[in-house]
């Protein structure tokens, strides 16, 4: 497996190659800090419901999946457990995410992963929907449909209100 990109640039150009390659049509934003949801989604010109959030979900040693929820929801363990037929789930520590992804946490994204991952969809990501880009204030705007088409992900009631 290869090295991580050290650089934010590098990452977030993985990412937008990764979606050209899924031949998505998409807008890319690039924003500076953000301290909320809220405000993630104001400078993207989004409600909080259209930010996905892609969260990284260990099943067992060397088993992740990744599993995207919108912003204004969490994932509900009993319903995830369910789907994947497990009685435990746990989320990698931020380094074991990062070594799966090439990712660190806040930029993670399904897009241009050092590991292809099998991707969980909540049923709620359709529409305009911006995912994370692969750095710190960089995210795509892509149709929430096509993106789920185009990473091959499983679409299921996985999530429960924030």
């Amino acid at each position: 497996m290869s090295e991580p990109a050290t650089d934010e640039t590098d990452q977030s150009a993985r990412a937008i190659a990764a979606a050209e390659a899924l031949g998505l049509a998409f807008e890319v934003t690039r924003h500076g800090p953000v301290r909320s949801l809220e405000e993630a989604a104001a400078v993207r010109g989004i409600e909080p419901r259209q930010v996905v959030k892609t969260m990284v979900v260990r099943v067992a040693e060397g088993d992740h999946r990744f599993v995207l929820v919108p912003g204004d929801r969490e994932i509900s363990w009993p319903l995830l457990r369910a789907l994947l037929g497990v009685n435990r789930l746990s989320m990698p520590s931020a380094e074991a995410a990062r070594e799966v992804t090439g990712y660190v946490r806040g930029t993670i994204t399904p897009l241009g992963a050092l590991t292809a991952l099998p991707v969980i969809a909540d049923t709620r990501v359709s529409g305009p929907v911006s995912i994370g880009g692969g750095g710190y204030g960089v995210a795509l705007t892509v149709d929430g449909a096509a993106l789920v088409a185009a990473l091959g992900a499983t679409v299921a009631d996985v999530t429960t209100d924030g």
